[in-house]
C-alpha cells in the first residue's frame, strides 16, 4: 500500500515530468535565418513629452503561424505555438527620433518536432520608452509594417509625471480619448522595406 506522501510525491514528480516534457517540446531550439531578405528599418518618434526617458528599448516579436506543425501539450492537449522575442536595436539620430532594423524572415522555417515545416512569421515590432518604473509602449503590428503605415500612440503628461508608479503604459490610440488632449505626447513608429 502506498502512503499518502508517496502518492503526493509521485503525482508532483509526474506533474513535473510532464510540465518539463511540454516545455521541452514547445521550445524547440528555433535557429536564425541563415538568408534573410525581409529588411525593414524601423523608426521611433516620440513628440512632446514633458521631459527626459531613462532608456528607449525596442523588441520584435515572432511566432509559428501554421498550429498544425506543432504538438498538443500533454495533459492539457492544447497546442501551443512557439513564440520568440528578439531586442530591436535602436539608435538615437536626434530630436527624440531613434531608428533600428529588422528582419521580417529571422527565423528558420523547418520541421522543430517531426509533424511538417512550421513557419515562422513577425507578430509586430515595440517600443518601451521608460521614466523611473513606468515604462511607455508603443507596437507596430505586421500588417502595419508589410503596408508601410504608422502608428502613433498617445499618453498623458500627468501619467509621466507619476512614473515612480510600476507601470506598463500602453496609452490610447487617439489624443482625443484624454480629458485634456493638450497635455499629452505621443510615441510613433513606422517602417519602410529596405532592398538588401
Amino acid at each position: 500500500m502506498i502512503s499518502l506522501r508517496t502518492k503526493a510525491a509521485l503525482a508532483a514528480l509526474s506533474f513535473t515530468a510532464c510540465s518539463a516534457y511540454g516545455a521541452a517540446m514547445n521550445n524547440p531550439e528555433i535557429k536564425l535565418n541563415p538568408n534573410p531578405r525581409m529588411r525593414y528599418e524601423v523608426t521611433v518618434r516620440i513628440e512632446d513629452a514633458p521631459g527626459p526617458f531613462d532608456t528607449v528599448n525596442g523588441t520584435v516579436d515572432y511566432r509559428v503561424s501554421n498550429e498544425d506543425c506543432v504538438p498538443m501539450t500533454p495533459v492539457t492537449g492544447a497546442t501551443i505555438p512557439p513564440s520568440k522575442r528578439v531586442p530591436l536595436k535602436l539608435v538615437s539620430i536626434g530630436n527624440d527620433t531613434y531608428r533600428g532594423e529588422l528582419f521580417a524572415d529571422l527565423l528558420q522555417d523547418e520541421d522543430y518536432f517531426g509533424k511538417g515545416v512550421c513557419h515562422w512569421s513577425i507578430v509586430a515590432a515595440g517600443v518601451e520608452a521608460r521614466v523611473k518604473k513606468m515604462d511607455f509602449a508603443a507596437s507596430l503590428p505586421k500588417d502595419q509594417i508589410f503596408a508601410h503605415k504608422p502608428v502613433t500612440q498617445y499618453y498623458s503628461n500627468r501619467a509621466y509625471a507619476e512614473s515612480d508608479t510600476e507601470l506598463l503604459n500602453t496609452g490610447n490610440l487617439n489624443r482625443a480619448d484624454f480629458k485634456d488632449p493638450t497635455h499629452t505626447f505621443s510615441i510613433g513608429l513606422s517602417a519602410e522595406e529596405k532592398v538588401k
